[in-house]
């Protein structure tokens, strides 16, 4: 009888134990962001009065009126290459997307009746995606288009902002390894969170380095097109050289003969990809060796690549570029400021 009763007692810890032991080993876990490939990240959020924007097409004069995160995919396809790192692309979602609500909260009002425009020279690129997909091999054409979507949606309602207020948020494709400062760009008193900073791995990417080489009548036809006060006898090391440099190191100050021309004047007469360049005059010909690509103001999307490559975060990637600023939900952003 004792024994019975010792096997019925050891029969029901069994019953009882079993399930818990796998209920315990296959029980639900809390989910991050990172996702499996070819999974899609739903994004149902709401942008409250931000839900639809209205975008002009500049080669047609049209204005439609899109979903915000949708405008902000055909953004992210348009601005940055999708085999960079995930974590790049998410910060370049969280800057576009902070770059639309700028625009639209300081009402600049740019263009009469829309909130922003699809030219890169005026806002941001875009691309709709019909046309990015047929510009990508067929077979990483899906592949690519998930990836932007994932980087959008798990971002989404996220931006950027500086004592509360979303910050306007430049960016640009290669710093040559130092940011600049907008005074020197655009001149004004500038922004306090962009600031000089410096990047490492940059080197690495095809928009590093660049040259333009022009023989020297062309060159001083291009100067005095735009300059007509221009007066210069001949190209060499003394009527044209570089006068002054920026904090980060791109030319502040041109002379050429008689005159003066300010770097970022001397980039766009000459179409130079950056104001960081050297000067070589040879017996015809006057070469310029360019480091970087863009305004260097604010992120750099190769920088944002390279610093995703050694393990930083879109959030790390974000605050290296803009000093002292905070990743804020967009909903807690408008009630803040209500």
């Amino acid at each position: 009888m004792r024994k019975l009763l010792l096997y019925f007692f050891i029969i029901t810890i069994i019953i009882f134990t079993i399930p818990i032991i796998f209920t315990k080993k296959y029980e639900a876990k809390p989910v991050d962001i990172q996702v499996e490939e070819n999974t899609i990240i739903e994004n149902k959020y709401d942008y409250s009065k931000y839900a639809t924007i209205k975008l002009l097409h500049a080669k047609t004069g049209e204005v439609e009126e899109v979903k915000l995160d949708e405008y902000i995919k055909n953004v992210v396809s348009a601005e940055m290459p999708a085999d960079f790192e995930m974590e790049a692309l998410k910060a370049q979602a969280m800057v576009a997307r902070t770059y639309t609500i700028y625009k639209i909260e300081t009402d600049q009002k740019k263009h009469e009746n829309a909130d922003i425009c699809d030219d890169s020279n005026c806002c941001q690129a875009w691309i709709s995606k019909e046309d990015r997909l047929a510009r990508w091999d067929e077979d990483i054409r899906l592949s690519n288009w998930e990836k932007i979507e994932n980087a959008v949606n798990s971002t989404n309602g996220k931006i950027i902002t500086y004592g509360g207020q979303v910050i306007n948020a430049f960016f640009h494709s290669n710093s040559g390894g130092t940011t600049e400062i907008p005074i020197n760009v655009w001149g004004g008193s500038g922004y306090p969170y962009l600031q000089v900073v410096e990047t490492s791995g940059e080197e690495g990417y095809s928009q590093y380095n660049s040259e333009v080489t022009l023989n020297k009548s062309e060159f001083i036809n291009k100067i005095k097109e735009k300059k007509s006060n221009l007066q210069i006898n001949s190209v060499d090391n003394e009527s044209v050289k570089i006068v002054e440099k920026t904090e980060s190191g791109r030319v502040k100050t041109l002379k050429v003969g008689n005159i003066e021309i300010s770097g970022v004047e001397a980039r766009t007469i000459l179409g130079l990809r950056s104001t960081n360049f050297t000067i070589e005059i040879n017996e015809n010909e006057i070469k310029f060796s360019v480091i970087g690509y863009g305004h260097g103001v604010g992120m750099s999307q190769t920088g944002a690549d390279s610093l995703a490559k050694q393990g930083q975060t879109c959030e790390e990637i974000i605050k290296h570029f803009y000093i002292g600023v905070e990743i804020q939900d967009f909903s807690a952003f408008v009630n803040n400021n209500v």
